[in-house]
């Protein structure tokens, strides 16, 4: 099985100057910038099985890491605009 990666550079490549721009500049966006990567380092651990849970366990943290990417998006965008 094939694990993807969803680093948010790679999930939003278009706001990549952003991202690098607002984690220097915005505590609150960097610590759910860490949080979302935290998120997704345990997802890909269940994924690939070095860390078997039950699957409820792995769709919360799904769950939790989709907020986060729609929580980042919109901030990313208000920067842009």
């Amino acid at each position: 099985m094939t694990i993807e990666h969803h680093d948010l550079v790679h999930e939003l490549p278009e706001f990549r100057d952003n991202i690098h721009e607002l984690k220097l500049k915005d505590a609150h966006f960097a610590r759910l910038f860490d949080e979302y990567h935290d998120v997704t380092r345990q997802v890909e651990r269940m994924e690939s099985e070095v860390e078997p849970v039950a699957t409820r366990t792995e769709e919360e943290y799904k769950l939790r890491r989709l907020q986060l990417k729609d929580e980042l998006y919109a901030m990313l965008r208000a920067h842009r605009d």
